[in-house]
């Protein structure tokens, strides 16, 4: 548990550090390099920041063990996280995309080509920045370092949408194609765009783990085999399982023989929780229930 809050604290301070470089930098030149496209990346790269830190913060909530008052461990903490900074990125495209639809109603001014490259330096450095981070995450199992990774995500499209709008822009003013020149707003909204999608995506899916929807059908099967694995199981009543941040948590209802003794369903219990969680080290808990079992039984 310390070994993934100190990786989870190093990958989101590297994003916190490299989103000031890239929010100051893309800022900076988009408003002297007249880009809106790059102004509204710099504007997200911002966003990123603030994340960062309030990933930062909770981190260490997240990884405190259950106690009186939180009998099934803080890992929520986590999905809350990723759910403000999904709004967090909703409300920004929201904005974004204001400002490019009202570019096309003024004369504007065509971007310079310092601007583009700034926006080909932020696109190389978030898909190194995505891809460790997306590592880090999967390996650690955790929602907040894969918020961060979904953030530097949408960044990567975003940073080479403008840099192309910033491109058509120019061309269109050195071949005296008018209509072109409007082509870094376009990229702007299309900015806009790519930020909303992945805000929704973030959104949702933390909102479903809020509700505690059943985890994935395919990974109940893998319960329900591991447990049919068990002869003297000789019927799983209900299997259910949901995320709770960075771990699941597994109820499970079996019926076994009904003269078995209660020792007998305590050690069958046992190793049943034992086996599930040495085939799947993201399961915190596993609560099972026994019902007895009659060979008459109509259910059987």
């Amino acid at each position: 548990m310390e070994m993934r809050e100190t990786l989870a604290r190093k990958v989101a301070w590297i994003s916190v550090l490299s989103n000031i470089l890239l929010t100051l930098g893309k800022i900076i030149i988009g408003l002297y390099g007249n880009s809106d496209a790059v102004f509204a990346d710099g504007i997200h790269s911002a966003a990123d920041v603030f994340a960062s830190i309030i990933v930062v913060l909770v981190i260490k909530i997240s990884n405190k063990p259950a106690d009186k008052e939180h009998p099934y461990g803080h890992g929520k903490a986590e999905v809350i996280v990723s759910e403000i900074i999904g709004i967090l990125l909703f409300l920004v495209a929201v904005y974004v995309v204001i400002e490019g639809i009202s570019g096309f109603f003024h004369e504007v001014e065509t971007p310079s080509f310092l601007a583009m490259w700034v926006a080909i330096f932020s696109y190389i450095i978030k898909i190194i920045l995505y891809r460790t981070s997306l590592r880090a995450a999967k390996q650690q199992s955790s929602k907040a370092i894969e918020a961060i990774a979904y953030d530097h995500k949408a960044d990567i499209v975003a940073s080479i949408a403008a840099a192309l709008g910033v491109l058509i822009s120019i061309l269109g003013e050195r071949f005296n194609l008018h209509f072109l020149v409007y082509g870094d707003k376009a990229a702007s909204i299309f900015v806009a765009f790519l930020i909303f999608k992945i805000s929704k995506e973030m959104i949702m899916e933390a909102f479903d783990i809020l509700l505690e929807r059943n985890i994935n059908t395919e990974i109940l099967q893998d319960y329900m085999d591991i447990v049919s694995e068990f002869q003297e199981v000789k019927r799983i009543d209900r299997l259910r399982a949901r995320e709770h941040g960075h771990y699941v948590l597994v109820d499970i209802r079996i019926s076994i023989d009904h003269y078995k003794t209660i020792k007998e369903g305590h050690d069958l219990s046992k190793a049943i929780k034992r086996k599930l969680m040495e085939k799947n080290d993201n399961i915190e808990e596993v609560l099972i229930h026994l019902n007895p079992y009659f060979s008459n039984d109509p259910k059987s």
